[in-house]
């Protein structure tokens, strides 16, 4: 691709597709388009008398003969209004009709008709209302997706219809599916069958014709529309696909269809919405020669930098920009807008204040910024005719990169993070694993109970639950004093997988994306060659530095993988294999028996790195720790990977075993991660004294006389004034003749303020008294003791409100180490 405008080009047109940001949903419509519904087809071009002959006649009419009269009479009626509606066919007679316009409101239209026609009977708007589904059914129209969805035909009464008239087999069919599903309510299998039958009736065909854009159209229609997407769509998708329908194409699943995977180097400018077309372009052009050397991950950042964090925030202030040569106030307003963000922060009154911080990461994109300006600059030496024109100097100095203080300060939030959090990480895991037991004491208590039999289990006092329309294999309890209804085997199984995360995250300080990857493959064996012992090893596949490394087992993680194991094996013993989504590059793995997956609604899947955040949020909240701000303590997945290796290099393990157990190719990587405590720091300062004595005369180290420790007491004893305390050091001499007031070596107690005040009146006094007998020679000293004085009760005001004094008393001599370990020089 060639850039072919130049830079000084002023041309504004919206770039393809920034008209408008697609959701994914919206997006995903577009790879799978709906069909659309033609003009005319044979149902709809009937007569009216082929018309009432199709409708009179099986499958069209109803089994009971007293609801089948009313039901011709509708019929009757429904093609009478039609037929008084212009238009040449069926569909055409309702789009002119103008009902679909009132949406659910579309009754009082008919009845209206009715009534100017003197048709008043209450029994004929019941009538109408099941001969119109029996018209839809039978193809003569085709309602739109809008009227379907706003509630406009009774969706029970649809769906009968349509699996009587419509697709018999096909309605039957799905139905099987959804009952022989494990883990399906029946709830989702009446959705899907209504769902399938609202497209049908706006699409035609049967079951078998339906498509993933027509399921899609379908979704999106119900989220506008009641303003909500209900639940069972992920059931809906798959029965479709068990049942054949959707294409041989098709995904196996609906969120294979709305993760569109990796996107064009145009589609990731173009979520942003950029009015200059040159600039757009240039964005477009840079990705595409940087992208051969990227992984999609790191594209999609530089996208966001680029395309968002600068241009598009230039473009937002000041929407005439059409060129990289930036004004040095615009370059500066921008820097300053990327700095800081906005932050609500509530007060201990529960007010709530907007206040401005500095974002910690704005220099990625002013390092993008920069990088994105030179490359540009160098590559225009190359290529002068396509990148020339775009040469321009950066608006992001080298120095402004500098983040040596950044690092350091990032180093000490971990730091203290890390020392928060692991003295409390055995309560958490007291809390997980007692939770875990609970869970499957009470579950185990309720299985053995009748539906409304009281039960205890774990301390817990509960009834079964009568559920007669619940899902199979579910356990229901209540809780006979507040009357809250709980799923045991949910309980039971977040409990579980709760523990099994934190086990296995603090066991081996593996990141999230490795733990998610981890699979039944994963544990392997190792013979030592000395001994022949077996020992289990468990295999980290690549991830962030595409190494792969394996990690001894210990007893406790092989407990823990067991019962993962057990947990996640199905009917056949087998784990089953599941298909996992990585984030980062936008891909979809191939199925694997990965150890973290569950069953969700009959489908087993993998846990995501969201469910992960989840459980250990949860789980801190239940322990009722709190950080040091009252708020409740989080715990991220990667804070247990600094707790392990903190906890495994301060038990003596090597810094560089450390590092190859934690996957860094950078030993100093390993060392940021690790935590410095205050005993650290005590240990290496006793060890530098210890050092500092060897080297220095052991006479100097020898046990103090007597004599030499009464006068070293002694010494305390005799700073001691009449306003305070002499601040000098042990064996000085007073360097003010001892005129204490005006020495800066005097320490004023707050009980002597008054004294002090009476000090300084005499010295004004005496000062006065001397100027008026002439005795000049005075006046000069007497001003210096003024102004000590004046200066003693200024030094009182200037100390913290509330400080304490604290008499420490004068030490005594309780043993011959003690002077040794006191030794003035050696006080820190």
């Amino acid at each position: 691709m060639t850039i072919t405008l130049s830079a000084s080009a002023g041309s504004r047109t919206p770039a393809a597709g920034t008209s408008r940001q697609l959701t994914r949903g919206v997006a995903a419509q577009q790879r799978f388009p709906a069909r659309t519904i033609p003009n005319s087809w044979p149902g709809t071009e009937r007569s009216r008398t082929e018309a009432a002959k199709l409708l009179s006649r099986r499958p069209c009419t109803l089994e009971n003969a007293g609801s089948e009269l009313n039901h011709s009479h509708g019929i009757v009626m429904v093609l009478d209004w039609l037929e008084d509606q212009p238009g040449q066919i069926w569909q055409e007679r309702w789009q002119a009709s103008g009902i679909e316009q009132t949406g659910a409101a579309w009754r009082p239209v008919i009845k209206q008709w009715l009534h100017e026609h003197g048709l008043k009977a209450a029994w004929r708007m019941p009538a109408v209302g099941l001969a119109l589904t029996t018209v839809i059914s039978a193809d003569l129209l085709q309602p739109s997706v809008d009227w379907l969805a706003a509630g406009a035909s009774r969706r029970g009464v649809l769906v009968r219809s349509m699996a009587r008239i419509r697709d018999p087999q096909g309605f039957e069919h799905l139905q099987e599916l959804g009952a022989s599903a494990q883990g399906v309510r029946p709830t989702h299998v009446s959705a899907a069958c209504c769902r399938g039958a609202l497209i049908l009736a706006a699409k035609g065909g049967t079951l078998a014709d339906i498509t993933v854009g027509d399921v899609l159209e379908l979704f999106e229609t119900q989220a506008a529309v009641l303003k909500r997407m209900t639940s069972g769509t992920e059931v809906f998708y798959r029965l479709l696909h068990q049942l054949g329908a959707l294409g041989e194409a098709a995904p196996r699943n609906l969120r294979e269809v709305r993760n569109l995977g990796q996107r064009t180097p145009e589609e990731l400018i173009d979520r942003y919405g950029l009015h200059c077309r040159p600039v757009r372009d240039l964005l477009v052009d840079y990705l595409r020669e940087r992208q051969p050397a990227l992984d999609y991950n790191s594209l999609k950042s530089l996208s966001y930098h680029l395309g968002k964090r600068f241009w598009q925030d230039i473009e937002h202030h000041h929407p005439d920009a059409d060129s990289l040569r930036l004004a040095p106030d615009v370059i500066g307003q921008w820097k300053q807008r990327i700095r800081t963000k906005d932050k609500i922060v509530t007060g201990p009154d529960g007010r709530r204040t907007s206040t401005q911080v500095e974002r910690l990461n704005y220099r990625d994109t002013l390092n993008q910024v920069r990088a994105f300006y030179l490359d540009i600059a160098q590559w225009a030496l190359e290529d002068p005719g396509r990148w020339g024109p775009w040469v321009a100097p950066s608006p992001v100095r080298a120095d402004e990169l500098e983040n040596r203080k950044v690092q350091r300060r990032r180093k000490a939030r971990m730091d203290a993070r890390t020392r928060e959090r692991l003295p409390v990480l055995p309560i958490l895991v007291r809390t997980v694993d007692q939770r875990r037991k609970d869970a499957a004491a009470v579950l185990e208590a309720a299985r053995h109970a009748s539906p409304g039999e009281a039960f205890a289990g774990a301390g817990q006092q509960l009834v079964r639950a009568v559920v007669p329309h619940g899902t199979a294999g579910r356990i229901w309890a209540e809780d006979p004093h507040t009357g809250k209804r709980r799923d045991l085997g949910l309980e039971d199984e977040r409990a579980f997988w709760t523990w099994a995360v934190i086990e296995v995250l603090r066991a081996t300080g593996i990141r999230i994306e490795e733990l998610l990857e981890l699979s039944h493959h994963s544990l392997v064996q190792y013979r030592l060659p000395t001994t022949g012992e077996l020992v289990p090893l468990l295999q980290i596949v690549p991830s962030k530095t595409d190494t792969e490394r394996l990690l001894l087992v210990s007893p406790e993680l092989a407990d823990v993988l067991s019962a993962i194991i057990c947990r996640a094996r199905d009917t056949t013993g087998a784990v089953p294999l599941v298909r996992s989504y990585d984030r980062r590059e936008c891909a979809w793995q191939e199925p694997a028996p990965l150890l973290f997956q569950r069953r969700i609604y009959g489908e087993d899947r993998a846990f995501t790195d969201e469910t992960v955040r989840t459980m250990l949020d949860q789980a801190l909240i239940d322990t009722g720790l709190i950080d040091a701000t009252g708020a409740p303590l989080r715990y991220t997945p990667h804070d247990f990977r600094r707790l392990f290796i903190t906890d495994a290099i301060l038990n003596g393990l090597p810094p560089h075993i450390a590092q190859v157990i934690a996957g860094h190719q950078d030993i100093n990587v390993t060392l940021g991660y690790k935590a410095v405590y205050p005993e650290e720091a005590i240990q290496a300062h006793m060890a530098f004294l210890a050092r500092r004595r060897s080297l220095r005369p052991s006479e100097e180290y020898r046990v103090p006389t007597d004599e030499e420790w009464q006068e070293f007491l002694g010494h305390f004893e005799r700073r001691k004034v009449s306003v305070g305390a002499c601040g000098r050091a042990f064996g000085t001499p007073c360097i003010h003749e001892h005129a204490c007031v005006r020495c800066p070596m005097l320490w004023p107690e707050p009980a002597q303020r008054d004294r002090l005040v009476e000090i300084r009146d005499n010295l004004l006094a005496r000062i006065a008294e001397a100027e008026r007998e002439g005795w000049l020679g005075e006046v000069e000293g007497l001003q210096m003791s003024l102004a000590g004085a004046q200066e003693k009760p200024a030094q009182l005001d200037r100390r913290p409100a509330g400080r304490s004094v604290v008499d420490l008393g004068i030490p005594t001599i309780t043993a011959p180490a003690v002077p040794h370990q006191h030794r003035p020089e050696e006080r820190t």
